[in-house]
C-alpha cells in the first residue's frame, strides 16, 4: 500500500503538531547553517505557528499517514516573520497591487527532508497568492532555507541579521519573486 501525502489548510487543532514539528525542523535542520546556540535562539525566540494565519485560512500542513511533515503559508498581511510569541500589537493588510505578499513559517521534519514537501508548498502559495491579486512574493529566510527559495526563483534583496536576547546574531536574507 502506498502512503498518500495530502496538502490542506491548518486548523487550530494542528497547532501543537506544528509546534513540536516547527521545534524539530529548528534545530535540526539548521546544522551546517547556524551555530548550535544561533539554531536555539532562533527556533526559541522567533519560529513558531502565527495563528493569524491559521485563521486567514493560508497557512497549510503536509500529511501523510496521518502526521504533519512539513507546515507553512502565504500572508495578505504586514507581518514579515515570527511566530505568535514574536508579534506585537495589530498586523495590517497589505496592499495586492503595490506589496508583495508574505512567504512565511515553512517548515518541513527533519525525518522528511528533500522530498518535494517545502516546493508543494511553496507552489500552492503562489497559486493562491496570485488568485488574491498580488504581484510579487516576499519572504525572509533563514540560512537553511535559501537553497529552496532560490530553488523556486526567489532573488536575495538584502541581508540582514536579528539579534536575539543574549547578543546572538542569526543571518537572514529577504527574497522576492514576482509572480504576475
Amino acid at each position: 500500500m502506498t502512503s498518500q501525502t495530502t496538502l490542506r489548510p491548518a486548523t487550530a487543532g494542528d497547532i501543537p503538531a506544528m509546534e513540536a514539528l516547527i521545534q524539530r525542523s529548528g534545530i535540526l535542520l539548521s546544522k551546517g547553517f547556524y551555530s548550535d546556540q544561533q539554531a536555539a535562539a532562533v527556533t526559541r525566540h522567533v519560529f513558531g505557528v502565527d495563528s493569524q494565519l491559521v485563521d486567514d485560512h493560508t497557512y497549510f500542513v503536509i500529511e501523510r499517514d496521518g502526521k504533519v511533515l512539513a507546515c507553512g503559508g502565504w500572508s495578505k498581511r504586514a507581518t514579515l516573520f515570527g511566530g505568535d510569541q514574536h508579534k506585537s500589537g495589530p498586523d495590517p493588510l497589505l496592499d495586492p497591487a503595490t506589496q508583495p505578499a508574505r512567504i512565511r513559517a515553512f517548515f518541513v521534519d527533519p525525518s522528511a527532508p528533500r522530498q518535494g514537501l517545502g516546493r508543494m508548498l511553496m507552489e500552492h502559495c503562489e497559486r493562491e497568492a496570485t488568485a488574491a491579486g498580488f504581484q510579487a512574493m516576499e519572504l525572509a529566510a533563514t540560512m537553511p532555507g535559501v537553497p529552496l527559495y532560490l530553488a523556486c526563483g526567489f532573488e536575495s534583496v538584502e541581508d540582514f541579521s536579528l539579534t536575539l536576547p543574549g547578543n546572538i546574531a542569526v543571518p537572514l536574507s529577504r527574497m522576492r519573486k514576482r509572480i504576475s
